[in-house]
């Protein structure tokens, strides 16, 4: 995925050295699904990809663990896992459980999610805006067989080009493809989409929005702690690099998955 140098979530800017765990979580503070999407794409998208109410969940680079938690209190049979290198995020996630009571029904591990062993199957396999950390869609999509049940599905969540990028887009970003060469590839890789959603211009720009504001607004209402001027630069610098570099080439785009045969 998109993955700057700073943040663990959907991507950052090249800022000061702030710790990147604190950056991604106060970033996030006004959009915990950290990839551009709205609550009603993430639901629809959470309806299309859990078969059952009694489904078993993963999710691989499940930073707070928002999709899992939304998918617990939908579903009260559901039994979800959760796996991240970022042990505040999780601990967000394990606080935000216990608060909607969910905790019984959430696992969550402290791991490495490329090298993850489960005891089990899952019926949707989840990694959405985390594909950096498996070295690109391909490669998180094989990372994501490796657990998934007979019958299952994966949900997963990258970049590509709306058009033609700038060096300096690349650079930034990444290497990624336009949309049909992604799907195409996807196909020729052994997965079927039975549904998909391409992030809108409103859904991208209000993730931009509320990730550099959110920053913005925590480094001037703490303008005494030591963090509070590189905060605001990364944010200054996201921004800046959003509206001239990027925003007018780069799509996102999720996707639900089966293999084409198991």
């Amino acid at each position: 995925m998109a993955e700057k140098q700073v943040s663990t979530g959907l991507w950052s800017c090249q800022a000061p050295a702030v710790n990147r765990e604190q950056i991604s979580r106060l970033a996030h503070a006004d959009h915990p699904v950290a990839a551009p999407l709205d609550d009603d794409s993430v639901r629809r998208l959470l309806e299309r990809g859990i078969p059952r109410g009694d489904a078993r969940v993963i999710d691989l680079g499940c930073g707070g663990g928002e999709w899992l938690l939304r998918a617990l209190t939908a579903h009260p049979q559901l039994q979800a896992v959760g796996v991240d290198i970022a042990e505040s995020s999780l601990t967000h996630a394990r606080t935000t459980a216990n608060a909607l009571g969910v905790q019984d029904r959430l696992v969550l591990h402290h791991e490495d999610a490329t090298a993850f062993t489960a005891s089990h199957e899952f019926d949707l396999v989840l990694s959405v805006g985390a594909t950096h950390a498996f070295g690109g869609l391909l490669p998180t999509l094989a990372a994501a067989r490796k657990h998934l049940a007979p019958g299952g599905r994966v949900l997963v969540g990258d970049g590509y080009w709306e058009r033609e990028p700038s060096p300096a887009a690349v650079e930034m970003l990444g290497e990624f493809a336009d949309l049909p060469t992604t799907m195409d590839g996807v196909i020729a890789d052994g997965w079927t989409p039975v549904y998909g959603h391409i992030s809108t211009r409103q859904e991208l720009d209000d993730y931009e929005w509320a990730w550099t504001g959110s920053l913005a607004s925590w480094a001037l209402d703490h303008t005494d702690d030591p963090d509070s001027a590189q905060a605001l630069a990364a944010a200054t610098t996201h921004r800046d690099e959003w509206l001239r570099v990027y925003r007018d080439t780069w799509g996102f785009i999720c996707l639900i998955l089966r293999p084409t045969s198991d």
